[in-house]
């Protein structure tokens, strides 16, 4: 097969040759540089919004850029892809919900914190829009896919208070009761019986 095919596999291998080259020479040469210019425009942005001011995290400040501008120039780096997260947090908090839900759906991260941050936020901007229905799938995709100690309680009182609103009351005790087992000594953990009260009174009536 070989003989009778030496031609073809040549140009095939030759040709996967020069993808891998092109790959590498794209990294080195081409992604390398423009991620770190692009993190090194971003940093005031992350410093505005560090300080809350959100407005010029988004568009910038005189000659220092803002996350839309960081979008705009460095479309394929990392501090890019990052900056629809901060948008998206900026937007929110701005009270543009919409606009931050658009940003934030954009966003994909495997980071625990990061993750759970973005689908508390989203939560929170579907809340904001009277959407509730859609809060609730935010918030438990942040709690099945993002579990940690520090946020998942978070977004369990969220959910929790969310079901009560829904007047889904068994859906409410559940939550809480998650967090009462599981994560007792969070802040959430410390003053979750008097919600569990709350849901048994209601239950009650």
């Amino acid at each position: 097969f070989i003989e009778d095919n030496q031609k073809t596999l040549t140009y095939i291998l030759g040709g996967l040759i020069l993808v891998l080259l092109v790959v590498i020479g794209g990294n080195r040469y081409y992604l390398k540089p423009l991620n770190e210019e692009a993190a090194a425009d971003m940093y005031y942005a992350e410093r505005f919004f560090e300080i809350d001011s959100f407005n010029l995290a988004l568009n910038g400040y005189g000659t220092y850029p803002g996350f839309l501008n960081v979008m705009d120039d460095y479309g394929m780096s990392k501090a890019a892809k990052i900056s629809k997260y901060y948008a998206g947090i900026c937007y929110h908090q701005l009270g543009d919900h919409e606009t931050a839900i658009e940003y934030l759906n954009k966003f994909k991260t495997k980071d625990l914190l990061v993750g759970a941050a973005k689908y508390s936020t989203l939560g929170d901007a579907y809340v904001e829009l009277g959407q509730l229905d859609q809060a609730v799938s935010a918030y438990e995709t942040g709690i099945d896919k993002f579990e940690n100690t520090f946020s998942t309680p978070i977004m369990l009182k969220k959910l929790g208070i969310v079901y009560e609103d829904l007047g889904e009351l068994d859906q409410a005790l559940e939550t809480y009761r998650t967090i009462e087992s599981n994560y007792p000594t969070s802040p959430e953990g410390n003053e979750i019986k008097k919600y569990i009260g709350r849901v048994e009174s209601k239950q009650s009536l």
